[in-house]
Formats: structure tokens, C-alpha cells, sequence
């Protein structure tokens, strides 16, 4: 019986994870690009993005952790997430404002076009993790 009450809280969990990511990379970001003047839509950005990573890093870790000893694939897919996220948020979140703020504009493209695609392959994961617990 407990295993199906934690297979539910992993599904609920992950649902979150990626809804969460799904609405902020798919609307917040874009909403405030449309909305905002581009100077303050940049610096809201920067404020909310470590939340954000924290909000991933969190439901991933949780996610991975309900999961370890009932479904290895989800447990490890979700560390993955969480690693990764760690990662973004300690590491690639900084060099993407350093960039910008010394002006350069190709490491920027760069590493920012990194963080979209790391982003969308946690979407991609986490839906994947998903359809494999409701199966």
C-alpha cells in the first residue's frame, strides 16, 4: 500500500516540476518580454531565475527521493534534473550575467542558448519520467 501512495506522491510531484517549468520558460519570461520595457524585463529576470532554479532543484531532489526505492528510472532521471539544475543555477546562471554585463554579446547567445536547451531537456525529461509513472 505504500508503494502505491508514493508512486501517487512521485506522480504529483513531477506533475508539479514540470507544469512549474512548463508555465515559467512557456509564459512568465515571454509575458514580461512582451510587457515590460527590455532593461526591466532583463532585471526581474535575473531576480527570479534563482528562485526558479531553487523551485527545480527542490522538486527534482523530492521527486528523486520518494522515488529511490520504488522506480530506479525516476529516481535517476529526476537526480539528473536536480544535478543538472544545481549546476545551472551555480555555475551557468552567473557566466550568463557576467557576460551581459561586460557586453559580451556572443558568449551571452551562447550560454544563454545553452540554459534554454538544459531547460527544455528538463521539461522533456520530467514528461518522460511522468508518462512512464502514470503507465
Amino acid at each position: 500500500m505504500l508503494d502505491v501512495y508514493l508512486r501517487i506522491t512521485t506522480i504529483l510531484v513531477v506533475a508539479l516540476l514540470f507544469g512549474g517549468m512548463f508555465l515559467f520558460s512557456g509564459g512568465f519570461a515571454a509575458f514580461l518580454f512582451r510587457y515590460l520595457p527590455p532593461a526591466d524585463a532583463r532585471m526581474l529576470i535575473r531576480k527570479v531565475f534563482p528562485p526558479f532554479y531553487l523551485f527545480v532543484i527542490a522538486s527534482s531532489g523530492l521527486a528523486a527521493g520518494i522515488s529511490m526505492m520504488s522506480d530506479s528510472f525516476s529516481a535517476k532521471w529526476m537526480a539528473v534534473v536536480m544535478l543538472s539544475a544545481i549546476a545551472a543555477r551555480q555555475l551557468l546562471m552567473p557566466a550568463i550575467n557576467r557576460a551581459t554585463d561586460l557586453g559580451n554579446k556572443k558568449r551571452f547567445v551562447w550560454l544563454h542558448g545553452f540554459s534554454v536547451l538544459l531547460t527544455l531537456g528538463h521539461i522533456v525529461v520530467a514528461a518522460v519520467v511522468l508518462v512512464h509513472l502514470v503507465r
